[in-house]
């Protein structure tokens, strides 16, 4: 007959049992979070290696509490010991830092025992990440771009120009405007600003309708996507 008390975590001597346990509980929960960054990422390429990390890393960390246990010597030897290796790989993306951190969590709670706290705090991670995708925070593209054009500066279309700006995008800055002179006279000057569109779809009727301006000329759109951390 099955002694369920098997499973039960002891910090001092875990039983085989224990330690499949944890492994298990972490393999699942770690997955959810895999899923989750998954099916809540906006971008198109999702990188499969980090995927597999969040997987990984969980059972990592929670095969490492479970070898500390409750031991101060073994602890400062697990920090001697990382103290040697050198983590050269950065996350760039903040987001990716959260789901990160989150794989660790669910090791470290799975590898102190903790395997309710690890299973509560998961699912609550999860069910606000699908949650946040919905809302405004979560756009459904990032792209901005620089908007470059010629005009004479005392053009009318100088008005158009920026009211097309307006309709089409969330936001414009400049950034720089060359001014070029005619003799004594104000010519034609360079503007270049920082756009965020309102919808990407619609940037060739925008880019059009620039050109179609009659004393704008040179009308450049270049868009790219930004990191969020920029």
């Amino acid at each position: 007959m099955f002694d369920i008390s098997a499973l039960q975590y002891n910090s001092e001597n875990p039983t085989v049992w224990s330690v499949l346990l944890t492994v298990l509980f972490s393999f699942v929960l770690s997955t959810l979070l895999a899923f989750t960054y998954d099916k809540t990422s906006r971008g198109v390429y999702r990188p499969l290696h980090y995927l597999q990390t969040l997987v990984l890393i969980s059972i990592v960390a929670a095969t490492v509490m479970q070898a500390i246990g409750d031991s101060l010597a073994r602890g400062l030897g697990m920090l001697g010991a990382l103290a040697i290796i050198r983590f050269r790989t950065t996350l760039r993306d903040p987001r990716n830092m959260a789901f990160m951190f989150g794989s660790l969590a669910v090791g470290i709670a799975c590898g102190v025992g903790g395997f309710i706290i690890s299973a509560v705090g998961t699912i609550g991670f999860c069910t606000v990440a699908f949650l946040l995708r919905l809302t405004p925070f979560s756009q459904p593209n990032n792209l901005v771009g620089n908007l470059q054009f010629e005009i004479n500066p005392e053009s009318e279309d100088l008005k158009n120009a920026l009211a097309l700006t307006d309709t089409y995008c969330d936001s414009r800055v400049l950034i720089s405007q060359k001014i070029n002179f005619d003799g004594s006279e104000l010519g034609r000057s360079e503007y270049v600003y920082r756009v965020r569109l309102k919808d990407v779809e619609k940037a060739p009727d925008f880019a059009l309708q620039m050109k179609a301006l009659k004393n704008v000329k040179k009308v450049k759109l270049d868009l790219k996507d930004m990191p969020d951390n920029v």
